[in-house]
């Protein structure tokens, strides 16, 4: 089974995400695919050029080349199509409130939730879901770094 990590009170997901990415991508897991709305996506995107001005993250959407995903470390995707299993992404990264129907192949999926009530509630259901499936479940507070948030 998948291990599926919550960070809760994250305050800004694009900004978030970017430090949550370069620390994968520094430490060597070769593919991660973000998954969530347009809206999230895009501002990921956007936040990813601009987040540090000494280093880049490369990354693409899910309709690029074949090439250019294989070759792309991030790959950002509204919807988890069973095409994109063949570049063995070892992360999923989830910025939306949409539950995943399938975790295989997934060594950790990481769930970004911010302070928004209506984001928490999803959570808890998405927990609740992944914990019946049998997934190792763990949580991380975003505030109080290193206490678990259960």
């Amino acid at each position: 089974m998948s291990q599926v990590t919550f960070h809760f009170n994250v305050p800004d997901k694009a900004e978030y995400g970017c430090r949550l990415l370069r620390k994968a991508v520094t430490r060597g897991v070769k593919k991660v695919l973000v998954t969530g709305p347009a809206a999230e996506l895009d501002a990921l995107d956007r936040a990813l050029w601009t987040f540090s001005a000494r280093e880049f993250l490369p990354h693409c959407r899910s309709d690029a080349s074949p090439e250019l995903l294989d070759a792309t470390p991030i790959v950002l995707t509204e919807v988890v199509l069973p095409g994109l299993a063949t570049l063995a992404p070892e992360v999923l990264v989830n910025l939306g409130s949409e539950m995943s129907p399938d975790l295989k192949g997934f060594d950790k999926w990481i769930e970004l939730v911010c302070e928004d009530p209506q984001d928490r509630l999803t959570a808890r259901q998405r927990w609740k879901a992944y914990a019946a499936a049998g997934h190792e479940m763990r949580a991380h507070d975003v505030i109080q770094p290193g206490e678990d948030v259960r």
